[in-house]
């Protein structure tokens, strides 16, 4: 009886900020040819279905201070199923060049000889803010952007951010809640308590819930609506933005027309 041969492979995959139908097609591609799939926490399962039937599906989530899989296990894996079963398919949320540590999986892999491919994703850092009509750069209001992470390995948030928030570009902050009102206070400290702010939590999924007002008043806002991770924070005068895509649409719901 002829044997299959197994060629161990890694692919990539991000999955986009969490509404299944924002995965690339490229990556929908990748996922119908996987024999074993690694996915993360903030993946949207229904992704799942593009993958074969006969494909291993493993959750190896992790959320800020609860990894039900260690980064450690998840590069052993990577190699242990490649070796076993060919094509690993590791989804991750968002881009995985993007705070997603995608590069310690592939060079661990690599390194121990594994064919690596990577997909790029749509990052919720840019995704999220646009699907509540925030521009990260729009002429005569922003330039540029930062996205920085709120947290750190040792707990702390980013010292890009002080640089950051003394800047006039716009500023995307991922897992930052946590760090809020240290972050808050660092904006406040370069004279920025007036600047607009949106926390978009589980940004592009039915569980979505939006907050939006100045450094100011955002704590007080947060604890109002309840908000908390995952979320993304953006910072800037483009988030008035948002305000006004808002007004619109009460605009147009209590509009009518006169004959």
């Amino acid at each position: 009886m002829k044997t299959t041969e197994i060629i161990p492979k890694l692919t990539l995959i991000g999955a986009g900020p969490g509404d299944p139908d924002l995965i690339t097609v490229k990556g929908a591609r990748a996922l119908a040819d996987a024999d074993v799939v690694l996915y993360d926490a903030l993946v949207s399962r229904d992704l799942l279905n593009y993958a074969p039937a006969r494909a291993m599906k493993i959750f190896v989530g992790k959320r800020a201070g609860r990894h039900h899989a260690r980064q450690e296990e998840i590069n052993e894996m990577i190699v242990q199923y490649a070796r076993s079963h060919g094509h690993v398919v590791r989804l991750k949320g968002g881009d995985p060049f993007i705070f997603g540590r995608g590069m310690e999986e592939i060079r661990y892999a690599s390194a121990h000889g594994i064919a690596c491919h990577v997909v790029p994703g749509i990052s919720s850092a840019q995704a999220v803010p646009a699907l509540h009509n925030i521009p990260l750069t729009h002429r005569g209001t922003a330039g540029s952007f930062w996205v920085v992470t709120g947290c750190t390995r040792d707990g702390k948030f980013s010292r890009d951010l002080q640089c950051a928030a003394r800047s006039s570009a716009t500023v995307v902050i991922l897992m930052g809640m946590k760090n809020l009102p240290g972050i808050v206070e660092e904006f406040k400290r370069a004279g920025k308590r007036d600047t607009p702010v949106a926390i978009i939590q589980s940004g592009s999924t039915p569980d979505e819930k939006v907050g939006i007002g100045t450094i100011y008043d955002i704590m007080k806002i947060v604890e109002e609506k309840g908000l908390s991770s995952p979320a993304v924070i953006v910072a800037g005068e483009v988030v008035r933005f948002a305000k006004e895509h808002e007004l619109t649409a009460i605009f147009k719901e209590h509009s009518y027309v006169s004959i």
